[in-house]
């Protein structure tokens, strides 16, 4: 029995000739615990995609950054996140909250290499590694693994990075506010903290932010 497959993936793999090969690589590379590598390479990365699926039934992605090490792995079987602040949608906590399977991809762009985690998360606001790792943090995901793999790197481009985010929470550093949170049309709705921080930076307009970002500025 496929952990991976179902009859819609067999139906195009024997279209496609590919079922030999779809099964001789999951027995290769389906793994149902981090090891050493697995490990460190989730660790050292300081992005990944999340992929969770809402009340309707829809699925959708989700960006997540931070220092290296913000993703950590704390047992063969566990890995752990958190959700920093964001633009108070909640959209992928809420997500995996109600529907607890989620999908992740870690990726380094530097050295082609992916690997995919799938498994069941669980979403804490008062989790221990909030308090150790995570101070900033809105809450802490815990993901129970099902299965991981490595992907072929082949179609992965090749990019440098030119800098950290400066928004990332850092010990010892006051985290500055998101610059779209001084777009005046959206004061009335902050919470009464990011009220308070753009109202002494001091509010802009909405077409100064998106000069901001699409020049590529790094404060936007």
């Amino acid at each position: 029995m496929s952990r991976l497959y179902g009859d819609q993936h067999r139906d195009l793999q024997d279209a496609f000739s590919t079922r030999a090969l779809a099964d001789r690589i999951e027995k290769i590379a389906c793994r149902t615990d981090f090891d050493e590598e697995s490990k460190a390479f989730i660790e050292a990365r300081d992005m990944f995609f999340l992929a969770t699926v809402d009340h309707h039934g829809r699925p959708t992605v989700s960006y997540k950054g931070g220092d290296p090490g913000f993703v950590k792995i704390i047992d063969s079987t566990t890995l752990v996140f958190p959700s920093y602040d964001g633009n108070g949608m909640f959209l992928s906590m809420g997500n995996a909250a109600l529907n607890k399977e989620v999908g992740m991809l870690f990726l380094s762009f530097e050295r082609p290499h992916r690997i995919r985690v799938q498994g069941t998360a669980s979403i804490s606001r008062d989790d221990p590694m909030k308090s150790r790792y995570y101070q900033e943090a809105d809450l802490v995901v815990r993901v129970k693994l099902h299965e991981l793999w490595q992907n072929c790197p082949r179609y992965i481009h090749r990019y440098d990075k030119v800098r950290p985010s400066r928004y990332v929470p850092r010990e010892a550093t006051e985290t500055p506010l998101a610059e779209w949170k001084r777009v005046d049309a959206v004061q009335d709705v902050l919470s009464a903290r990011d009220a308070a921080k753009a109202q002494a930076l001091g509010t802009i307009g909405a077409e100064e932010w998106l000069n901001k970002v699409k020049s590529g500025d790094p404060t936007a």
